[in-house]
């Protein structure tokens, strides 16, 4: 069975018009749901994030920041949402999903996150609506477990996954590869093990290309043990926040890439979802939806 992360708390209330479309998390599952991909047996709620975990990625004085709700100004602007008490437990939840789904992973080959890939947060900061670094605390509870040793984190996100990166820059034994937009955030990149920046506009064919050349690549030199794979849908040519073009069957196709590559060579798989900001909400649900989809079909 799909096993799927999701709590209600990960539909955060936010201010009238923010850009953020926090909705989805709760229209996700009901659609996923309705049509019958998932049934209830598949999703789990997670329980909360344990501090000594968290200081496994993050520092001290960054999390006790978190916790007193004591980041400046500045620093609440970098994250892009209000800082509550609430939205702290928050992230502990979804952090505590991926680690959670990579246990289901070792499992049944695949599990996902309906919220995650929070991937702009840094050992000692947040940013770009993310302030805990779910796939690298779920990488590092998998070492720190000796469950896993060679990890590939595939990050497709628009966004460079650059708090990754900066997290796992002196790390062998995680490999970060990031695909996004060359022009889009953050304006300034950190450096991946290995990055590929696309030119605005790239649609299907170029994309998928790119994709299917570094994958065939990564696991055939890095041969990962285990994969977490960030499943941001901004690279829609719909996306407000993207400047890439592909189509929404085109994110379908590259899900299924991905999919292919940890089915042929057994290796588990956490799927996080990141990013989606194309004006119309059924956009972002039918990609994120497909997403799922996708993985139901090739693994069960």
């Amino acid at each position: 069975m799909l096993k799927v992360a999701w709590s209600p708390l990960y539909c955060h209330p936010l201010p009238k018009g923010h850009r953020f479309p926090m909705e989805k998390y709760n229209l996700l599952p009901e659609q996923l749901l309705y049509e019958g991909t998932l049934t209830n047996e598949s999703f789990f709620t997670p329980s909360m994030l344990d501090e000594p975990l968290i200081l496994r990625v993050h520092t001290a004085e960054y999390w006790e920041k978190l916790k007193k709700l004591a980041l400046t100004p500045k620093e609440i602007r970098a994250t892009g949402f209000p800082i509550s008490a609430r939205l702290i437990e928050r992230e502990r939840l979804i952090a505590q999903g991926t680690i959670q789904c990579a246990e289901y992973a070792l499992q049944y080959g695949i599990a996902m996150n309906i919220a995650g890939g929070t991937h702009h947060a840094f050992t000692n900061r947040g940013e770009g609506f993310c302030l805990l670094n779910d796939i690298a605390l779920a990488a590092r509870y998998l070492l720190d477990h000796q469950k896993a040793q060679r990890i590939l984190i595939i990050d497709l996100d628009v966004h460079q996954g650059n708090g990754t990166a900066e997290i796992f820059r002196q790390e062998p034994a995680v490999f970060t590869f990031s695909m996004h937009g060359a022009n889009n955030y953050p304006r300034i990149k950190e450096q991946s093990d290995c990055d590929v920046h696309l030119p605005d506009g790239t649609g299907d064919r170029l994309y998928l290309y790119e994709l299917e050349k570094h994958l065939d690549f990564l696991f055939s030199h890095f041969e990962p043990d285990f994969v977490f794979f960030q499943a941001g849908v901004d690279v829609l040519a719909t996306d407000k926040l993207g400047r890439l073009a592909l189509s929404i069957d085109g994110c379908r196709q590259r899900d299924e890439l991905v999919f292919q590559y940890c089915r042929q060579g057994q290796i588990p798989v956490v799927v996080s979802m990141g990013g989606g900001y194309s004006p119309r909400l059924a956009d972002i649900l039918e990609a994120h939806a497909n997403t799922y989809r996708t993985a139901q079909f090739l693994f069960f």
